[in-house]
């Protein structure tokens, strides 16, 4: 327990140091959400117009764009193993007295804990979309960001594993985030698409996350179903809570943090 702790918090550290010495990392990570919340925000808000009550779309999206800013770098996370393969580091790290699952775990918690630090920064923006962010929001959403984050964090460190270059893993996460961004309910409300794309939509594990943001910070515009367009999910008729989002993110955290450790633990 002593050997994992000590890796956990030295791997987890590292990361953090990492960013510190590499601002333009922090900076771009802020750009593409910022960039896509400029673009449909000022394309879309007029001609969509009311989500439900008092909720126009840029509010709408303004969770999205939040949770955007959390996946971004969580599921590069896993681009720091792929890194230190190819620098040597990571094989002077696993002949170091450290618990190979402590490691993965520092990865894992550092990426979770940047990501979600990240995502925070982003509240200040919230007052100039309509968004009011009480400290029972800021509470309940900490935790919230950090099941994303981390579930997000494992997912990239798992396909950071069986991955030998930095090339290859930004070829094959550029292959899956654009479909996890654009079918997780960030621009548009999963319950006015076409039944096969909110079948996928429903399939995608971040919607859950998405939907969950949403809830809290519309309050109780986020259930409301007498506007245009329901905003809220909806999974075989039972409306979904963010209680049950959270457990779900639990479950598949857990999941992939497990599936990560053992891929790392029977790596090089």
């Amino acid at each position: 327990m002593k050997a994992l702790i000590r890796g956990f918090w030295v791997v987890a550290y590292r990361e953090f140091l990492r960013l510190f010495h590499q601002p333009a990392r922090l900076v771009s990570s802020f750009a593409t959400p910022l960039l896509f919340f400029g673009l449909f925000g000022a394309g879309f808000n007029r001609l969509v117009g009311q989500m439900a009550p008092g909720v126009d779309f840029v509010t709408f999206m303004y969770p999205g764009i939040l949770a955007m800013t959390v996946i971004m770098p969580a599921v590069f996370a896993g681009m720091s193993v792929v890194w230190d393969r190819e620098f040597g580091f990571l094989r002077e790290v696993l002949v170091a007295p450290l618990s190979r699952t402590g490691i993965v775990l520092g990865k894992i918690g550092g990426g979770a804990a940047i990501a979600t630090v990240e995502g925070l920064m982003l509240l200040v923006l919230a007052p100039a979309v309509g968004v009011h962010v009480r400290l029972l929001h800021f509470l309940v959403l900490v935790p919230l960001l950090l099941l994303l984050s981390g579930s997000l964090a494992a997912f990239g460190v798992l396909i950071g594993t069986r991955l030998k270059t930095q090339e290859a893993f930004q070829t094959v996460m550029a292959l899956l985030i654009f479909p996890l961004i654009f079918l997780s309910g960030i621009f548009f409300p999963v319950a006015a698409v076409p039944t096969w794309l909110g079948i996928m939509a429903k399939a995608n594990p971040v919607t859950y996350g998405v939907d969950a943001i949403r809830h809290v910070l519309l309050g109780a515009a986020a259930s409301e179903t007498t506007g245009r367009f329901a905003i809220g999910l909806t999974v075989l008729g039972h409306a979904i809570g963010p209680l049950e989002e959270a457990g779900m993110l639990i479950v598949l955290g857990a999941l992939l943090v497990a599936g990560a450790a053992r891929a790392f633990a029977h790596g090089d």
